[in-house]
């Protein structure tokens, strides 16, 4: 018999056939590469977390060696989160040069490094940035002896930053903006940036404020002979947690443990009275701490995840005075909105 020749019907059910095939075939391979990193830290037990580890208030071991910080905390939230234990992190000290490869690696689980979030990070490093846990910025560090009171005497003075920083490229922006003469140094290693300020190689220290309260603070009893010079931010640095991208469970775990700090604070349950706020007659307040609702179901968290993270780690404003208040920084637009601040969260429902 001979040949019958498919007609363009045929071949458009043929062609469509092929291509829902393809689809499927890669949307399947696509599901088996995306990370589920919540069940893996569940199965491990533990939480990896990337920290610096050499950072006054935000991550530095104490003398029993317990890692201490807003950054520390931030860990020790999301692991009583998870296991109802604040205990169970693996810290992990990283570089800025090694921390976004150890997200993207699987490395750690989560970084919590006072990362700024950036476009252009979240755009091509493979990772997505949370949340924002420290409105941060730009700022100046002068040694009193200058007599530099305030920055209107910044003209003409000689500024230490690393190369590369958002503090170089900002230097020139508010030269230009005040008609200021600058004269930059620049030195990549910190430390060695540091010492240069200490001995008098340069007027100003500027970096981010954060790193600035860190750096006088871990001077002790020398930490009077410097000043934070009065003002907003110079430049915008928002510190975030950080996962890797098309994790959405771990993303959301990470997330809205965040926003359990800081509703938590809104509703003035702290460490001390969480547990008589079960009883509250409230229903936000029962939904939130796992007496009613299955919101925690939805996030693959047990009921009580929130009140295990509160009673372990304490709520957005105990963390910041645990860490913060000593390094003499001012919660400033970090302070919840309704007293001003930025910080604000969706609610739990």
């Amino acid at each position: 018999m001979p040949t019958r020749s498919r007609t363009p019907r045929t071949m458009r059910a043929f062609r469509y056939a092929v291509a829902a095939i393809t689809m499927f075939l890669s949307s399947s391979i696509a599901i088996a590469q995306t990370p589920d990193t919540l069940a893996a830290v569940k199965a491990r037990g533990s939480l990896s977390c990337g920290v610096s580890g050499r950072s006054v208030g935000f991550s530095l071991p104490d003398a029993q060696g317990v890692m201490r910080g807003i950054d520390a905390d931030y860990c020790r939230v999301v692991a009583a989160a998870v296991f109802g234990s604040a205990d169970k992190v693996r810290y992990v000290p990283l570089t800025a040069a090694t921390r976004f490869t150890a997200v993207q690696t699987g490395e750690v689980d989560l970084l919590q490094q006072s990362a700024t979030w950036t476009a252009a990070r979240e755009g091509a490093l493979g990772i997505t940035f949370a949340n924002i846990y420290f409105y941060d910025g730009g700022g100046f560090l002068v040694r009193k002896e200058t007599g530099i009171k305030d920055r209107k005497q910044l003209d003409g003075g000689s500024f230490c930053i690393n190369p590369g920083s958002s503090a170089e490229a900002y230097l020139l922006v508010f030269a230009k903006a005040n008609n200021f003469k600058v004269s930059p140094v620049t030195i990549d290693d910190t430390d060695q940036l540091r010492a240069a300020f200490i001995s008098g190689r340069c007027d100003v220290l500027m970096t981010d404020i954060s790193n600035l309260a860190a750096f006088r603070a871990s001077q002790g009893s020398n930490k009077d002979k410097y000043e934070l010079l009065p003002g907003d931010p110079v430049y915008k640095s928002p510190l975030a947690s950080v996962v890797r991208a098309n994790d959405s469970r771990w993303l959301n775990v990470v997330r809205w443990a965040h926003f359990a700090l800081v509703t938590a604070e809104e509703m003035g349950i702290t460490s001390e009275n969480v547990d008589e706020m079960l009883k509250s007659t409230d229903p936000d307040i029962r939904r939130l701490l796992g007496v009613e609702g299955e919101v925690a179901k939805t996030l693959g968290l047990e009921p009580n995840w929130v009140r295990n993270v509160i009673k372990h780690v304490g709520n957005y404003g105990e963390i910041w005075k645990r860490n913060l208040t000593p390094l003499d920084i001012p919660r400033g637009i970090n302070e919840l909105q309704s007293k001003g601040g930025l910080l604000y969260a969706p609610p739990y429902r």
